[in-house]
């Protein structure tokens, strides 16, 4: 095989490694994305209630109550997704760092021959 037909496989590899990267990035930004949106509907004012006034204090307390403890679940959720986000950012960042650098060593090699 030739230097030129192995560098393009190589290519060719280096950009299906580069396509998986990007999509695991874009699951990581979806699901970060889908925990905020949970936890800014969290944080949304829930609506009044037709209740008798000790009634509708004792609902907004348990339902305070709830929500703070799922605010606390949800932010560790969204810190670990948006450490993840980082991490596939960079991975993607390498990967596509590879596709280019071989996209320029392909190159001088079509104008050498």
């Amino acid at each position: 095989m030739s230097q030129r037909h192995d560098m393009q496989r190589l290519q060719a590899l280096a950009q299906l490694v580069l396509d998986q990267r990007l999509m695991a990035l874009k699951q990581a930004a979806d699901r970060l994305e889908r925990s905020r949106d949970q936890l800014a509907s969290i944080n949304a004012a829930a609506a009044p209630a037709d209740l008798p006034p000790v009634a509708a204090g004792m609902v907004d307390v348990a339902y305070q109550r709830w929500a703070d403890v799922r605010r606390a679940e949800l932010n560790g959720t969204i810190a670990r997704q948006s450490a993840d986000l980082i991490d596939a950012k960079g991975v993607a960042g390498h990967a596509f760092g590879r596709v280019q650098a071989l996209d320029g060593a392909l190159a001088r090699l079509r104008v050498r021959k």
